[in-house]
């Protein structure tokens, strides 16, 4: 694929009532070849001009999510950007979200599981992340993702490739089968180092947790500081055998919780 500039992604178009087994292995490959070489802005404005406006820019504050506003906020700052809020997230990342507002001119969405930590604690006992994280993650993250979602044709995510192994087969665009709609990942080809240029190059904010060792954020129980040459997410439920909450495992690692969820 040639280089394309963003008046030629004005031909960029993908019938916008395509449906589950319309996204069949051939046709994602048929899309993903035919936007390989886009820069991110370019994939994008493409999903914009695709899905918009039945499409949601997914943040949890990190700095790829710090890139994709920034892009956004030039495309279309109208798009629904949303974030899930778990009740549990660092000072510090509710400072950026305002920060990010106010600086992009652009409105989060908050998703919410409408259960609060009272509540689970009363039903499932205190500190549940401290014992079953993952269903605490489905409790509070996955869930709440899916309710919200289903009034969406697409939705936007700032994975890359080199963050886990999970994530080292990503496409551009997907088929996202446990929430049903499109996903698209307009950043899965860069590498952190491309990610920090862009917020350098453009003075965008970013987590000050960054500076104190907290390459990777999410709730505060379950994130700590990584030392000098650990994993950048070693810090994420670093007690167990996970490094991702569920809202992007592969279609054949869905997690499932350990406890029954009520209702």
């Amino acid at each position: 694929m040639t280089t394309m500039t963003l008046s030629q992604t004005q031909t960029w178009v993908v019938a916008p009532t395509l449906t589950p087994t319309d996204w069949l292995p051939a046709t994602l490959k048929s899309i993903n070849d035919y936007l390989a070489g886009g820069s991110p802005e370019e994939i994008l404005r493409w999903g914009v001009e695709t899905f918009a406006p039945d499409l949601a820019l997914a943040t949890g504050f990190g700095p790829e999510g710090v890139v994709l506003l920034h892009l956004i906020s030039h495309i279309a700052p109208e798009t629904t950007i949303f974030y899930l809020d778990t009740d549990l997230l660092f000072p510090e990342t509710y400072a950026l979200r305002d920060e990010l507002e106010a600086r992009l001119g652009i409105k989060f969405t908050r998703v919410h599981s409408g259960l609060s930590l009272e509540a689970q604690a009363a039903e499932h006992g205190p500190e549940l992340w401290a014992r079953d994280p993952n269903l605490c993650c489905y409790l509070r993250k996955v869930e709440p993702l899916r309710k919200f979602l289903a009034t969406k044709r697409a939705w936007v995510t700032g994975i890359r490739r080199d963050q886990t192994r999970q994530r080292a087969n990503t496409g551009l665009v997907e088929w996202d089968l446990p929430n049903g709609l499109v996903k698209l990942n307009p950043l899965a080809a860069w590498i952190n180092d491309q990610v920090w240029e862009h917020i350098r190059a453009h003075d965008l904010p970013f987590n000050k947790l960054h500076r104190q060792g907290y390459p990777s954020i999410g709730c505060w129980p379950c994130t700590r500081a990584v030392a000098p040459g650990e994993d950048p997410r070693a810090g994420r439920w670093a007690a167990f055998d996970k490094t991702e909450c569920g809202i992007h495992l592969p279609t054949d690692a869905i997690v499932v919780p350990t406890e029954k969820v009520h209702g």
